[in-house]
């Protein structure tokens, strides 16, 4: 789904993705992705080129799929915002956010970023509920879920691996109207 969405805060932008971005999606991000970035987000440190491609324009391409990119001031491609699982019959979707490079982690811009993102998937997908996951080894995402209103909702105990030892699943979400409470509508 192709949003054609731009929003700016500081040099900053979050945009709808385009096919354009496909190469420097690829090059900026997966080669190579941060070890870091890859265990937060659960990921694999390695991908073929055409595997990310491919799923790039699938992204593009998808009914179900939002896909926002995060540019450095510089124009480098810095992260990604994601509504996806979009299921416009319940109003329902699932949300993600990676911000790779590890000194862009910490200052803001993930917090920025979700909070954008949450809005527009109320205000323009028209969604009840939006939901995610983290892992219990990254308390500092989980902070800037609750900032932005998700709340925790279970806990899959002992569902991820970090490393050699086991880590929980943290499931959490936000309503329709606790995004409008906190937003000051209605």
């Amino acid at each position: 789904m192709n949003a054609n969405k731009t929003w700016e805060k500081d040099g900053f932008l979050l945009r709808s993705a385009n096919k354009e971005d496909a190469e420097p999606y690829y090059s900026q991000i997966f080669d190579p992705l941060d070890k870091e970035a890859a265990r937060l987000t659960g990921s694999r440190e390695t991908f073929p080129k055409e595997e990310v491609l491919s799923f790039f324009y699938q992204s593009l391409e998808s009914k179900d799929h939002c896909l926002f990119l995060i540019f450095a001031p510089d124009g480098r491609i810095i992260g990604e915002s994601v509504i996806n699982e979009i299921d416009a019959a319940l109003r329902r979707a699932n949300f993600r956010i990676a911000i790779y490079p590890p000194a862009m982690r910490g200052k803001g811009i993930g917090t920025w970023a979700v909070e954008t993102t949450r809005d527009f998937a109320f205000e323009e997908l028209q969604l009840h509920r939006l939901e995610l996951s983290v892992f219990s080894f990254n308390p500092r995402a989980e902070a800037v879920y609750r900032k932005a209103g998700f709340r925790r909702e279970g806990v899959l105990r002992d569902a991820v691996l970090d490393g050699d030892q086991y880590a929980d699943e943290i499931c959490m979400a936000i309503l329709e109207d606790e995004w409008r409470q906190r937003i000051g509508g209605s």
